[in-house]
């Protein structure tokens, strides 16, 4: 099992990531954080860069679907036409 540890929240609403938390995890100054928080429960997601290769597998996913769905190159360029457009308005 993972280490627990306590912390409490600053008057300035900062909260101290345990040095065992951080340094397991590799977190340093600067890290970014998704915060959700609902009822009783707060949770902190990293933001982090997807690698190379996490990026080509969901670029070749993406253009699978698009092929599935019958999209062609000329249908994102007029649906970003389209969103540009309306943004302007």
């Amino acid at each position: 099992m993972r280490p627990l540890a306590t912390t409490k929240m600053s008057s300035k609403g900062q909260v101290v990531i345990p040095e065992e938390i951080r340094r397991e995890l590799g977190l340093d100054a600067g890290t970014q954080f998704i915060v959700v928080g609902e009822d009783d429960v707060v949770i902190l997601k990293m933001v982090r860069a997807p690698s190379m290769q996490d990026f080509d597998r969901l670029v070749r996913k993406a253009r699978a679907q698009a092929k599935s769905a019958g999209l062609k190159r000329s249908d994102i360029a007029a649906a970003i036409s389209e969103v540009r457009k309306r943004r302007w308005r």
